[in-house]
């Protein structure tokens, strides 16, 4: 069994870093900068169509548009999870002595996760894309989810949505073809989001053991449905059509890639084998991390 720091010595620890490694997206990004014209959004091989013959009907030009796209609907689910998030958080919160450097960490969280929803909405806005929001489905969803979700599934439906952008945008940040623009949003999102996962880790850690069969039952299950459905929602299938492909079509290909499959499992490979260990991850509501190819 992992141990764990004592929870107000990590929460002091995260409010000190907080003070001196936190941006404002506002100040620290130059929005009216010219966009670089040979810039990628994303690296080519973490296209949802990279490798796959729509791909090969690309022109190059086409092909960094696709990934400009794709880098914003990222971006857009990511926007749509942290406004979950920062709901949740604050029910969290609500409910606890707000003098403890626990709960003034979380506030100071939910503040963070406001500033990334803007810099999130800009970085789209400034590359003049469409708002890529969840299809309406996925959006009532996720209403249900911040309204039932505590405890572990809380905790564990964050990581996944946070630790899957943090290796996306990781890569990413060095990657020199990529938008400068880009990879200064992943650069700030990086380092305060790390801040947020050794919040979520060590919190799951303390309460899994104090969890019941039922608890952890209904964990497993929403931190499986939050895992299907972002995974499946992180392309926007309307991607697509800004470069002449059918959304349906693109969609379909993307699904089947074995090239984006392998992307996805890439992306929660930190992740998976901590969730299993915290007992997350097992049992029938496996088949849906198997089936958003995740495992």
């Amino acid at each position: 069994m992992r141990t764990v720091n004592d929870r107000e010595a990590t929460a002091e620890r995260l409010l000190r870093s907080s003070l001196e490694h936190s941006y404002e997206p506002a100040i620290d990004i130059d929005w009216t900068a010219p966009l670089a014209a040979d810039g990628w959004g994303l690296p080519p091989h973490r296209v949802s169509l990279y490798g796959t013959p729509l791909w090969d009907g690309l022109t190059e030009e086409q092909r960094r548009t696709l990934s400009i796209h794709e880098v914003c609907s990222v971006a857009r689910i990511g926007l749509w999870f942290e406004i979950i998030l920062m709901q949740m958080l604050l029910r969290y919160a609500y409910d606890r002595d707000p003098r403890r450097a626990h709960v003034q960490y979380a506030l100071t969280e939910i503040a963070d996760e406001c500033r990334h929803s803007i810099m999130f909405a800009k970085m789209t806005e400034r590359y003049d894309v469409p708002d890529y929001a969840p299809r309406r489905v996925t959006h009532e969803l996720g209403r249900l989810f911040k309204t039932v979700a505590y405890g572990p599934a809380m905790f564990a439906g964050t990581l996944f949505v946070e630790e899957i952008l943090d290796q996306i945008q990781r890569e990413s940040m060095r990657d020199a073809t990529v938008q400068p623009l880009t990879r200064m949003v992943n650069r700030i999102h990086v380092t305060e989001e790390a801040r947020h996962v050794r919040y979520a880790r060590e919190e799951l850690v303390r309460i899994m053991p104090r969890t019941n069969a039922a608890e952890r039952a209904l964990a497993r299950y929403l931190s499986s449905r939050v895992a299907f459905v972002v995974a499946r929602n992180l392309i926007h299938r309307d991607v697509y059509r800004a470069v002449g492909i059918d959304p349906v079509a693109g969609h379909r290909a993307a699904v089947a890639n074995p090239h984006h499959r392998e992307a996805l499992r890439w992306s929660a490979r930190k992740l998976v084998p901590f969730l299993r260990e915290q007992g997350i991850i097992g049992g029938p509501t496996e088949i849906l991390w198997r089936k958003a190819h995740l495992l």
